[in-house]
């Protein structure tokens, strides 16, 4: 299997405030760019074949630099650079996408959740993480939340996903990527029957995957996490803080 870790987001955001450098993947957490933690923890992992990182010029450090397969340019969007890295990759076989925003992550949670997909038939694995996993290890984390039937849960940044769904959904996926911390919204393009389910409480992961495979044309699949590692990413002060509180130590 191969992987795939998206980098190429400007720090424009919350996060100028606290860092002046150009890319978020850059930002030093315990004497290291954010990115670093990242690819550390995929080279842990024996299952992974190939690493790609979509980053700027000299973010990722010379000592991580020389264990990925290739170090590719990002686009204008988070999906163009997906593609971009993806073409690099050159397979059809599932391929795990990171973002370089969740330093945290580790080997155990990347292979628990590999280990998770393997228990489901589907084209586009994507990682939720219950609230009360979050609250348990890390205390007053924000995050944006869903409340769902099974529970209230937040999304991972850690999926698998087959090529093609990429090359053949741009446009939706564009939609569905631009909504990613909008719960509302980005059930809204599921229809409106899904956006009341939601209101009243009782909206179910099973009936978002079989909406999601009935509009798209492709097998989606929830997939559970009990590492809140997969989903807590920094992208506002406090979320630094925390990071740095953690690695530090």
């Amino acid at each position: 299997m191969h992987a795939l870790v998206l980098a190429g987001g400007l720090n424009l955001g919350p996060l100028r405030k606290v860092s002046s450098a150009r890319y978020e993947a850059e930002i030093k957490i315990a004497g290291r760019p954010m990115i670093d933690y990242v690819v550390m923890a995929l080279q842990s992992v024996p299952a992974l074949e190939k690493i790609v990182v979509v980053c700027g010029e000299n973010i990722l450090s010379e000592s991580e630099k020389r264990k990925v397969t290739a170090v590719i340019q990002p686009g204008k969007t988070m999906l163009e650079s997906l593609n971009n890295g993806l073409q690099a990759l050159d397979t059809e076989k599932p391929v795990l996408v990171l973002t370089a925003d969740i330093p945290l992550i580790n080997k155990e949670a990347i292979e628990d959740f590999l280990n998770r997909c393997k228990e489901k038939e589907a084209d586009v694995y994507y990682s939720v993480v219950p609230k009360e996993v979050n609250d348990r290890k890390y205390p007053g984390v924000q995050r944006t939340y869903v409340k769902l039937k099974e529970g209230i849960f937040t999304g991972g940044n850690v999926v698998l996903l087959s090529p093609w769904v990429i090359r053949n959904h741009m446009d939706i996926l564009n939609k569905a990527i631009s909504y990613r911390k909008k719960p509302l919204q980005l059930c809204f393009l599921l229809g409106w029957k899904f956006l009341f389910s939601l209101f009243l409480g009782r909206l179910t992961i099973k009936q978002i995957e079989a909406r999601v495979s009935k509009m798209l044309k492709f097998k989606a699949a929830g997939v559970i996490s009990l590492f809140p590692e997969v989903g807590i990413d920094v992208d506002k002060p406090s979320d630094l803080q925390l990071v740095n509180k953690v690695l530090s130590n």
